[in-house]
């Protein structure tokens, strides 16, 4: 009884780490979803498809993945520049050439792990004065699904 029950355990926790962490509840106020529809309207934005030409030939743009450096430390697609939303007005400047000039017009493609944070992040960076961005807003899941390149910890 007392391996079943930590059997249980163990498959327990395993499901609560293993669960995406930037994912949304899914009673979550219409506000948000409201939120995201509006920055959705202000940015430019491209598919999966679009994306992968892209990350095959960035002809120069920064690839920017916008989820948590834990999340990006367990797998990305190679390529990517990880600032997390929650500090990029903060940290997107250094990687750009600050204290040198920087290009505000220099592409930037922003994904994240279901489009979300791409998309307010891309909005962020408009708001803040870039000029040349795009949000990629796919479900980070299918682009693994499809074979696309993905590095994970096991590859470095």
């Amino acid at each position: 009884m007392k391996r079943k029950a930590f059997a249980f355990g163990i498959v327990l926790g395993a499901l609560f780490f293993c669960l995406p962490t930037n994912a949304a509840p899914p009673n979550w106020p219409e506000s948000i979803d409201a939120r995201l529809a509006e920055a959705r309207k202000s940015v430019n934005t491209i598919d999966m498809d679009a994306y992968l030409a892209v990350v095959k030939n960035p002809n120069g743009a920064l690839l920017l993945d916008v989820r948590d450096g834990e999340e990006y430390d367990l797998g990305h697609i190679p390529g990517t520049l990880n600032v997390s939303r929650g500090l990029l007005e903060l940290r997107i400047w250094k990687p750009l050439g600050y204290p040198g000039t920087v290009d505000m017009n220099r592409k930037i493609y922003v994904t994240c792990a279901s489009g979300g944070r791409a998309v307010l992040a891309a909005k962020t960076l408009k708001d803040i004065g870039f000029t040349n961005v795009t949000a990629a807003p796919f479900v980070l899941a299918e682009w693994q699904k499809k074979g696309y390149p993905f590095k994970t910890v096991e590859q470095k």
